[in-house]
C-alpha cells in the first residue's frame, strides 16, 4: 500500500507540474511589438516609417562616410607604415595612432568644415534653408577639397563605370558617388608611395646590420634584435615623427 500510494504521489506530482508548464507557456513572456506597417493602408504612415528606418541606418554609417570623405585615410596609413617602418608592433599603440590621426584630420579639414557651417549649418538652423538646400551646401566643400586631391585617372575610372558622358565643368558637378571612392583609392595611393619612401632609410640600417653580423660570423644572432635600437635612434635623431607630420601636411 505504501508503495501504491508514493507511485500516485508521483504522477500526481508529474500531472500538476505538466499542467503548471502547459499554462507557463501559453503566456507570452514578452508584449507583442507590432511595426508600424503591417496593419495601416495609410501610405504616407509607411513611407514615414521607412523615412525614420532609413535615417536610422544612415546615422549609424555617419562616422565612417564622414570619416573617408576627409584626409583621415592617408594619415592613419602613414602613421602605420613608419610605426612598421622602424620595426616596432605595438609602440605607439592603435590609440594614439588614431588619435594623432583625428587630430590631424581636424586640422586640415578645419577650412572646408568652417565653410560648411557658414553656408549650410548656420542657415539651416535659422530656418532660412531647407534640408535639402543645406545638404547641398554642405556637398559643395566636401567636393571641392575631395576633387582637389583626387587623380584625374581615378575620377575617369568611376566616371566611366558610372555612364557619366558629360565632362563636367568643375568638381561641384561630380556626383557624390563618384568623387568619394576616387578620392579613397587616390589617397591610398599617395599614402602607400608615402610609405615606401619612408622604409628605404630603416631598410638601409637592416642591411648595414645584417651585412656587419654576417661578416663577423654572427650568423645565429638575429639581425633584427642589433637593427632596432639603431632604427629607434636614427629616428630619433633626425625628429622623425616632426618630419613626418610635416610632410602629411604640406601634402595638403
Amino acid at each position: 500500500m505504501n508503495k501504491q500510494r508514493i507511485l500516485i504521489g508521483i504522477v500526481l506530482g508529474l500531472m500538476v507540474t505538466l499542467c503548471y508548464a502547459e499554462v507557463s507557456l501559453g503566456q507570452p513572456v514578452l508584449p507583442q511589438i507590432e511595426i508600424g506597417w503591417n496593419n495601416t493602408s495609410d501610405p504616407e504612415q509607411v513611407a514615414a516609417s521607412l523615412r525614420i528606418l532609413a535615417l536610422i541606418t544612415i546615422l549609424s554609417l555617419a562616422p565612417a562616410i564622414l570619416i573617408m570623405t576627409t584626409a583621415f585615410t592617408r594619415i592613419v596609413v602613414v602613421l602605420s607604415f613608419t610605426r612598421s617602418a622602424i620595426g616596432l608592433q605595438q609602440s605607439p599603440p592603435n590609440q594614439v595612432i588614431i588619435g594623432l590621426a583625428l587630430f590631424l584630420t581636424f586640422y586640415i579639414m578645419a577650412p572646408t568644415w568652417n565653410e560648411v557651417r557658414q553656408n549650410a549649418l548656420t542657415p539651416f538652423l535659422a530656418g532660412e534653408i531647407t534640408m535639402e538646400e543645406a545638404l547641398t551646401a554642405a556637398e559643395q566643400p566636401v567636393k571641392r577639397f575631395m576633387g582637389k586631391y583626387a587623380r584625374n585617372e581615378d575620377l575617369r575610372l568611376f566616371m566611366r563605370i558610372g555612364e557619366m558622358t558629360t565632362r563636367p565643368a568643375n568638381y561641384e558637378e561630380i556626383p557624390l558617388h563618384i568623387i568619394a571612392p576616387a578620392f579613397i583609392i587616390s589617397e591610398l595611393k599617395t599614402a602607400f608611395m608615402m610609405g615606401f619612401i619612408l622604409y628605404i632609410p630603416f631598410l638601409v640600417v637592416d642591411m648595414i646590420v645584417a651585412s656587419t653580423l654576417m661578416s663577423m660570423g654572427m650568423l645565429m644572432l638575429p639581425p633584427i634584435m642589433i637593427s632596432m635600437p639603431f632604427k629607434i635612434l636614427l629616428f630619433v635623431l633626425v625628429d622623425g615623427w616632426n618630419l613626418v607630420v610635416k610632410s602629411i601636411l604640406t601634402g595638403y
